[in-house]
């Protein structure tokens, strides 16, 4: 199979459309024959070297953590999923023709939903409602804050909250201020903004998506025995706010989570931006613009 092989650590350069060999699936696993892999800031870390110490790469190696396709061949004990089946996960080295995924962390992709366009959906998704579901606490009726809220974690961040009844609003830039009206939620907030940040009331949640500074300053934000829920960590000045509750979130790949939010997408409540699709081949392409800043995923098409 032809593949975005690495053989060592570094820039986009790093990444080489190649031959590689073919995986074969074991016991309770399928082979793929993939649609289409999307980039996420993860894959740029492991690419660089950043997430070596604890997810590294066993050169020669492919990187790529989301993929859409359909199943070419079932393996022993497979008993859920048929070979033609399309389907999409949270998977590793999806950057391919071929994948290899465990059926436990496998869906099909729902009628009426793009196979490829479907790529663009599992990592982002799951973490972002998972954010909310597991980690968060929010109950109906509760305020939350959601930070960087036009980002894809953040809008199914916003979409799950929600769902569940709470009063969401979406912290984001000033000049993002328009789009994040158009995700449904009942408050925008810019956190560039000193002033408008300065009259902000305190919350009883805020579920964060950004770092530095900003994540700071947001904990502030937390009434006494809130919670500040945070897929970037938990901020340096934690220690000052001894009342809030601080979780540093880390999403796993729930099959279910990854339904409900493609369905929330069939349904119009959800929409994850899609910038641009690319050939496989142009995987170095597809880093550099996300090192640049893109206003959606990108999807590799193989």
């Amino acid at each position: 199979m032809k593949a975005i092989v690495m053989n060592e650590y570094g820039g986009p350069e790093v990444l080489k459309y190649a031959d590689f060999p073919d995986p074969a699936p074991g016991p309770g696993e399928v082979l793929i024959r993939v649609a289409a892999a999307s980039i996420n800031p993860v894959d740029l870390m492991q690419r660089s070297g950043g997430t070596k110490a604890y997810f590294p790469i066993e050169f020669p190696g492919v990187i790529g953590w989301d993929l859409s396709g359909a199943i070419l061949k079932v393996g022993p004990g497979v008993k859920d999923f048929s070979v033609g089946d399309k389907v999409f996960a949270w998977a590793f080295h999806t950057y391919a023709e071929l994948c290899v995924v465990k059926t436990e962390i496998l869906a099909k992709v729902p009628d009426g939903l793009d196979m490829v366009e479907s790529a663009a959906l599992p990592l982002v998704t799951m973490t972002g409602s998972e954010l909310i579901s597991v980690a968060s606490g929010v109950k109906a009726g509760q305020t939350i804050l959601i930070s960087g809220a036009v980002g894809s974690v953040a809008r199914a961040a916003v979409c799950t909250a929600k769902d569940k009844g709470a009063v969401v609003i979406a912290g984001v830039r000033k000049d993002q201020l328009d789009e994040a009206k158009s995700l449904g939620v009942d408050q925008t907030v810019a956190l560039d903004d000193e002033a408008a940040f300065k009259v902000l009331p305190p919350v009883d949640v805020v579920a964060n998506t950004v770092r530095g500074k900003t994540a700071e300053r947001l904990l502030g934000k937390v009434k006494e025995n809130g919670t500040f829920a945070s897929v970037t960590g938990v901020p340096d000045n934690a220690k000052d706010f001894p009342s809030v509750r601080c979780v540093a979130f880390v999403s796993k790949q729930h099959p279910n989570t990854l339904l409900y939010m493609a369905n929330a997408v069939k349904e119009g409540r959800l929409k994850i931006p899609i910038s641009k699709k690319l050939p496989l081949k142009d995987a170095r392409q597809g880093h550099t613009m996300v090192e640049k800043g893109t206003t959606g995923k990108i999807l590799l098409v193989a």
